[in-house]
C-alpha cells in the first residue's frame, strides 16, 4: 500500500522517553495508509505496540523488509510534542531516514505464519500462465499462496473458487469453464493480473488490494480500503512476492577472480 514508510521502530523509540521495561508505539493506518507514531493519530485507526526495552531484536511493524527510507515529522498534540512518520497538519520534517528491518523479525501480527515459498505445486501452469501474460510467477504464486494455499478444490465462503479464488463473473469474463482445472484458474489469474498491473501502473498495493477487495472498493476509498483483512492481506502477498521473486530469480553469483 502507499504507505507513510516502513521501519522507523528505531527512530521512533529514542523520542518516546523509558518506562518501566516497555515503550509504546502506534501503528495507525488512514485511507490505506499505514504509519507509525508515538501517540494516537487524529482520524487514524491506531493500535498500540509494546516494544519491549530489553527485546534482543526490534519487530517489524510493517510487513516489508529490506533498505527503507521515508521522513520523521514533529507536531504538538494534546499539550505535548509527538512524532509520526505521516505528514499531518501542524507538522514539521525532523530528518529523513533509511534504516533496515530488523533481520530475522517476523513481519506484523496479522500475516501470521506464511510459510516458505511452495514450487512444487502445478510448476508446468505458473510457467505457462507466466510465459503467455508476461506477469512474474512470483506475482501469480503469491496470490495463490495467500488465496488458496494452492488447492485447486479451494471454495471461499464468498463463492471464490480454485487455486486463484477467482470470483465466478471474473472467471468467466477470462474464459474459465472449469474452476477447478489449475491450468484454467492460474492462466486466468494471471490475465486478471495483468489487466491490473495495467489500470494501477504497476503499483503492487493497490494491485494485492483490487485483487481481494475489488477494482470498485478501491476506486470509492482512492485505495486500500481501510479494512483490516485487505490490509491484511496486501502486506502478505507483498511478502510472500519478495520471497518468491528471491527464489525464482536469484541474484546471479560473482564470478571468483582467478588469482
Amino acid at each position: 500500500m502507499t504507505r507513510a514508510w516502513f521501519a522507523l521502530t528505531s527512530l521512533l523509540l529514542i523520542a518516546i522517553p523509558a518506562g518501566a521495561q516497555a515503550r509504546t508505539v502506534y501503528r495507525c493506518v488512514r485511507d490505506g495508509t499505514v504509519s507509525l507514531a508515538t501517540a494516537p493519530e487524529p482520524g487514524s485507526r491506531c493500535e498500540a505496540k509494546q516494544i519491549d526495552d530489553n527485546a534482543a531484536k526490534l519487530p517489524n511493524l510493517w510487513g516489508a523488509m529490506g533498505v527503507i527510507s521515508g521522513t520523521l515529522y514533529e507536531r504538538q498534540q494534546d499539550g505535548r510534542t509527538v512524532y509520526s512518520t505521516r505528514n499531518l497538519p501542524g507538522s514539521v520534517k525532523v530528518l529523513g531516514f533509511t534504516v533496515s528491518t530488523p533481520p530475522g523479525a517476523q513481519a506484523h501480527a496479522g500475516l501470521g505464519a506464511l510459510g516458505p515459498p511452495v514450487l512444487d505445486k502445478y510448476a508446468a501452469d505458473f510457467r505457462a500462465a507466466a510465459n503467455a501474460t508476461g506477469v512474474d510467477q512470483a506475482w501469480l504464486r503469491a496470490i495463490a499462496h495467500v488465496e488458496s494455499g494452492f488447492d485447486a478444490a479451494a471454495v471461499s465462503p464468498k463463492g471464490a473458487q480454485g487455486v486463484m479464488q477467482l470470483m465466478p463473473d471474473t472467471a468467466k469474463q477470462y474464459g474459465v469453464t472449469d474452476p477447478f482445472s489449475s491450468a484454467q484458474s492460474i492462466y486466468a489469474g494471471a490475465k486478471h493480473l495483468k489487466d491490473l498491473l495495467r489500470r494501477y501502473k504497476n503499483d503492487p498495493s493497490l494491485v494485492a488490494a483490487a485483487y481481494n477487495a475489488g477494482v470498485g472498493t478501491v476506486a470509492r476509498y482512492g485505495g486500500v480500503p481501510p479494512y483490516a483483512e485487505t490490509e491484511d492481506y496486501v502486506a502478505k502477498v507483498l511478502v510472500l512476492r519478495e520471497r518468491y521473486q528471491a527464489v525464482l530469480n536469484p541474484p546471479p553469483k560473482k564470478k571468483k577472480r582467478a588469482r
